[in-house]
């Protein structure tokens, strides 16, 4: 921590840290910006579709959690690009894995949002 950033000094510059890389998720990462559209397509849906505060809670954190997971995903793609273009195994697997997280998220997201819409249509 740098001298002098604390308290709410510090709440200031980790907000501002945080909308960096929320900006620099939507410019650089075409996976992050669909899931943002998506995101704001179905938020107007989840109003619908969950019946209690807590289906709603869960459709809308569903599609945030996928979209903060893309965004560690590819906060380890740049870290493992930046060390070098070169193959590695470990570099190899760190990608994979943070991809698979994304697609577990994305996985979670469907089965809220895909179970929840089939019991509001009355099929389960």
């Amino acid at each position: 921590m740098k001298p002098g950033h604390t308290g709410f000094v510090r709440l200031i510059h980790s907000t501002r840290y945080s909308w960096q890389g929320f900006l620099a998720g939507w410019r650089h990462e075409a996976a992050f910006r669909l899931e943002i559209v998506l995101a704001v397509v179905l938020f107007p849906i989840s109003f619908w579709l969950g019946r209690s505060f807590v289906e709603w809670l869960l459709l809308v954190g569903s599609a945030l959690i996928v979209l903060a997971v893309e965004l560690v995903n590819s906060a380890i793609e740049s870290i493992v690009d930046r060390i070098g273009s070169e193959h590695h195994e470990l570099s190899g697997r760190a990608k994979d894995m943070g991809s698979a997280a994304v697609l577990m998220s994305a996985f979670f997201a469907g089965l809220v949002w895909g179970g929840l819409l089939l019991q509001r249509l009355g099929v389960i």
